[in-house]
């Protein structure tokens, strides 16, 4: 019983350099995508900062749309496109 082990003939290492970069699971569009999320992510946070109630005093703007609403949603979006920007593959990966 023999085993194969297939070796490379080439000496100088730059193709299979190459051939490493172009087998990496995530590229470029991947990472802007996931800068993109992010980004939406923090705008959701940011809109739902505020003032808050205190025992002494009453913030009725704990209760407005921008905070239980707007905000939320898109961090929650953020979130699903991060997901999304992690497993999308381009088509034209050669």
């Amino acid at each position: 019983m023999s085993i194969n082990v297939n070796k490379s003939s080439n000496s100088n290492g730059a193709e299979s350099r190459l051939e490493k970069a172009t087998h990496l699971p995530l590229v470029k569009i991947n990472f802007i995508l996931m800068a993109c999320s992010a980004a939406l992510i923090v705008l959701g946070f940011l809109l739902m900062l505020g003032g808050s109630s205190t025992t002494s005093e009453f913030n009725a703007d704990i209760f407005s749309s921008r905070r239980i609403i707007i905000g939320p949603t898109i961090a929650f979006l953020g979130f699903v496109a991060m997901g999304i920007s992690i497993i999308y593959k381009p088509k034209n990966r050669d």
